[in-house]
């Protein structure tokens, strides 16, 4: 490859699964209500795991949390909590499914105050995505102001697993922020 040939940015190359979720969906703005949700609650089940075990586990954290339907899982009882605990296809940490259904009881809360999640996130960007222009993955932060201010209001609402490195996740992932590398395909078409 010339060095004037654009290509995917680094972390998206060790798998077709990365590759694929890179190429439709990183950095494509989100504003459905269910979609922001089910992101906020995966990038909090990433905490200590690579982005790849979450796409790996996709389809089933996705069966087993009901397609992430906040209303469904505010209801979760013991016993469900105990089912998922069993289901090999998730993650398996009591803190993270209580999180999840903590944060459905705070997503209405927040609702309830903000109107939506969709409002309540997109507001801190003026509603258009911030495009970054990093050349190297080394450039590209780990968080940074505006997520540890996202992250704090969060809590405020009785949000877990919503730290400020999360939050800078989760705002690539919905596109709140473009990401890409300036090499890379998808920089402009986001």
């Amino acid at each position: 490859m010339s060095g004037d040939e654009t290509r995917r940015c680094d972390w998206a190359n060790h798998s077709l699964r990365e590759q694929e979720y890179h190429d439709h969906q990183w950095g494509v703005p989100v504003h459905d209500e269910r979609e922001l949700f089910k992101m906020l609650i995966l990038e909090g089940k990433q905490a200590g795991l690579s982005w790849s075990t979450i796409l790996l586990k996709m389809e089933t954290l996705c069966a087993a949390f009901d397609d992430f339907d906040p209303a469904v899982i505010a209801n979760y009882d013991t016993r469900k909590v105990e089912r998922l605990l069993q289901n090999s296809g998730i993650i398996r940490n009591r803190l993270k499914v209580n999180a999840a259904i903590h944060n459905a009881k705070a997503y209405f809360k927040l609702c309830r105050s903000q109107g939506s999640l969709d409002r309540f996130f997109w507001s801190y960007v003026n509603y258009q995505p911030i495009v970054n222009a990093w050349s190297s993955m080394a450039q590209v932060p780990a968080s940074t102001p505006l997520s540890e201010a996202i992250s704090r209001d969060l809590k405020k609402f009785d949000f877990k697993f919503v730290g400020s490195s999360i939050i800078y996740a989760f705002m690539q992932s919905v596109g709140m922020v473009n990401d890409h590398l300036t090499s890379c395909p998808r920089y402009n078409q986001v």
